[in-house]
Formats: structure tokens, sequence, C-alpha cells
């Protein structure tokens, strides 16, 4: 799909995008507006749909990824309170967006993909991308006080949750019979447990399948 048409005013758009997208859904941390407020999303998409870059919605990045809608991102971090000075897991970083967020904020960011042209795309753009299999996480660079799951999953694998440090924090798009839910959770004395912040639509991530339950 080509987008005929002028090229929009990016920074006029993504001040628009704070106003009317993030602040609407309680995207409230200063640190998260203002680093939403200058990464250059839309260099992040191909360049054929960059004047979609700040719809309220995903967008395909190829190889049957998406962004994550802004909103749904900013919500997430918003409630994950990211501080400068973490080190933080992006699990399907794609062509790097989410990972550019934080390190924005002054987190120190693994972004992990699994895609090699989404991974070198990243590159291409400044973020430090490492590449493997998205569900057994990064442990060469753990513990991590942040873990960000860009992207909808069936279930949250133990390899990932054990790559956080104590108090550390997990945020992603959980899908539970049918319907997809931000939650954000927290590993604590060896246990994890987690909190929904509402449904969302995020489409899903490749290789965080639930297994099938057996049947007679």
């Amino acid at each position: 799909m080509t987008i005929q048409g002028s090229i929009p005013d990016y920074s006029a758009v993504r001040a628009a995008m704070v106003d009317s997208q993030l602040r609407p859904e309680g995207v409230t941390a200063p640190a998260v507006i203002t680093a939403m407020a200058t990464i250059a999303r839309e260099q992040f998409l191909p360049e054929a749909i960059r004047p979609l870059a700040y719809a309220d919605r995903a967008m395909a990045l190829g190889d049957g990824r998406f962004l994550t809608p802004p909103a749904t991102l900013g919500k997430l971090l918003t409630e994950m309170d990211p501080q400068a000075g973490q080190r933080a897991l992006v699990i399907g970083a794609g062509s790097g967006y989410s990972s550019a967020v934080l390190a924005s904020i002054g987190l120190d960011v693994v972004a992990l993909e699994s895609a090699p042209a989404l991974a070198a795309r990243a590159r291409d753009l400044g973020v430090d991308t490492v590449e493997g299999p998205l569900e057994a996480g990064w442990p060469a660079a753990a513990p991590y006080e942040m873990i960000l799951i860009d992207g909808a999953i069936e279930t949250i694998p133990e390899a990932v949750i054990g790559q956080l440090n104590d108090g550390g924090q997990l945020g992603a798009a959980l899908i539970d019979r049918g319907v997809t839910r931000l939650i954000v959770g927290r590993k604590a004395g060896g246990g994890f447990g987690y909190r929904s912040l509402g449904d969302a639509g995020t489409p899903p991530l490749p290789g965080f399948r639930r297994p099938a339950a057996f049947t007679f």
C-alpha cells in the first residue's frame, strides 16, 4: 500500500498524538510523554506508510509484525514508570521504536528481535539489537529491572520471568480466551503476579502460544 499526498508536518502530528491520544488514555508520566513527543515514530515504519505513523492503530512493519498503537505503548509504560539507569529488555523489538523510547528516557536497553530484516532496520536506526527466539528472552544480559514484550502473547514463559530481578516488572498484552488485555506484572520473592490495565488491540507476536490442553 502506498499513501499518496503531501508529506505531513510530522512534528505537528506528533504533538497532536500527545494531546489527542496519549493524555486522554491516562498517559501522564512526564518522561514517557517527552520521549514519545520527541522520537520520530515515522522513521520506524516502511516509507510507503509513514504518513500514517501517528494513527491510533497498529502499523504493519513486514514479516507479519506490527508497531504497537501509540496510546497502547504509552499506557503500558506509564504504568511501568521506567526510570533512567534501569536495565530493560524489549522482546519483539521490531524496527526498534519502543526500544528507542526507553533509551530516550535513559534506560540501558537490550532490544531482542527474531526477524533478521527488522533487526537490521533497527540497527540502521541506531538501536542496539540482538537476534534470537523471542520466547527465550536474552539471558546473557540479565537480570533486568524491566521487560517489555512488545506484542500480544498467550503465555509468559518462565524463562523470561526468570530474567527479571527481584522487584522487576514485565509489561505485555496477554491473550486470554480470545480477549487481549494489557498487563503489568512484578516478580517478588520468587513469585510473579500481574494486574490488568484493560483491553488492547495489539497484534500477536510469534512464539508465545499456550500449549494445547490434553483431551481424550
